[in-house]
């Protein structure tokens, strides 16, 4: 969520008067994230994000706005995106940028989750999982295993030799299992994809919803609750398991949806390609940015670590049981 593109009031207030959301009262660029332009939007009627898109197309984005609208209705805690009163159009235009408008979340992220933190997050995840199974749109995950095999050799001559040799040792294992019977076994649905701390809101202990859609897709449920966690449930400072967290987490998602013997199978080498996914990102967001008004780029090396503590130290869903 950095500016790249800048909107104005006017903008703002055009825009607003065409979803009848009513009146600017204030129009805020949102710092943190590095792929799409994002603002607060307030009115007298309520809170809004207005997010442009700067790497998705139109064609690609209406998978994302109406699995949102279809996780919504289906009672998933999730922004709704607001559509043009004419139209009824969800999917925008600002600034010559397709966009979007939803709901602000209430609450805020708790970026130091405690185990009933983990809890609720499991437990939405897979609700959310089962919800997308009727969902009827398409579209692979954009992130995964053949924009790794394409970007790896993008990104390997900025990196020293041993880090190097891990990156292309982990791909080529990743490849592997991705031609296993069990990994053609995995249940698929569409996934979240990305939802980290920061891509969720609290009220306290209660989870008023997940936000930031955009790297959704369909791809294994498995990945999804590996990426989640490889980020609520490690020590930041170390990226090692932090068992309670993820004894919460796993528990409260297989209470809703029992992982399958496919699943407990590949459960850590999922784990492993959740951290080499956001590794192999980081690295080409960090080294190959794009110029935005306050644009942040993450630090690549938190991955490399947490993907390590993966290859060291592998966690069986049933030392979680």
């Amino acid at each position: 969520m950095a500016v790249f593109t800048e909107v104005s009031e006017k903008d703002a207030r055009d825009l607003l008067r065409r979803l009848s959301l009513g009146s600017l009262k204030e129009l805020r660029g949102i710092q943190g994230g590095i792929e799409n332009t994002n603002y607060f939007l307030t009115t007298d009627q309520g809170e809004y994000v207005l997010t442009l898109f700067e790497r998705l197309t139109a064609e690609q984005l209406p998978f994302y706005l109406y699995l949102m609208k279809h996780l919504a209705q289906a009672g998933i805690p999730v922004p709704d995106p607001q559509a043009e009163t004419r139209s009824g159009d969800i999917l925008l235009k600002v600034c010559g940028k397709p966009a979007a408008i939803v709901n602000k979340l209430e609450g805020r992220s708790q970026l130091a989750p405690e185990p009933a933190h983990c809890a609720a997050v499991g437990g939405t995840l897979a609700r959310m999982h089962l919800a997308g199974q009727s969902y009827e749109r398409q579209q692979p995950n954009l992130r995964a295993l053949p924009w790794w095999n394409e970007t790896v050799p993008v990104v390997l001559p900025y990196l020293g030799a041993e880090a190097a040799a891990m990156l292309c040792a982990e791909l080529a294992y990743q490849n592997h299992v991705a031609a296993s019977p069990a990994y053609a076994a995995l249940p698929r649905g569409p996934v979240h994809a990305d939802l980290f701390r920061d891509n969720a809101m609290f009220d306290g202990e209660r989870l008023t919803g997940f936000f930031d859609f955009y790297f959704a897709g369909v791809d294994a449920w498995l990945f999804d609750l590996a990426v989640c966690l490889n980020d609520w449930c490690i020590d930041h400072a170390t990226g090692a398991h932090d068992a309670p967290r993820a004894k919460a987490m796993l528990e409260a998602y297989q209470a809703v949806r029992p992982l399958t013997a496919a699943e407990r199978e590949l459960f850590n080498a999922q784990l492993r390609a959740g951290a080499l996914r956001f590794w192999i990102s980081r690295l080409w967001d960090f080294y190959l940015p794009r110029e935005a008004a306050l644009l942040t780029p993450h630090d690549p090396t938190h991955f490399e670590r947490v993907l390590g503590q993966r290859i060291a130290h592998p966690v069986a869903p049933g030392s979680l049981d």
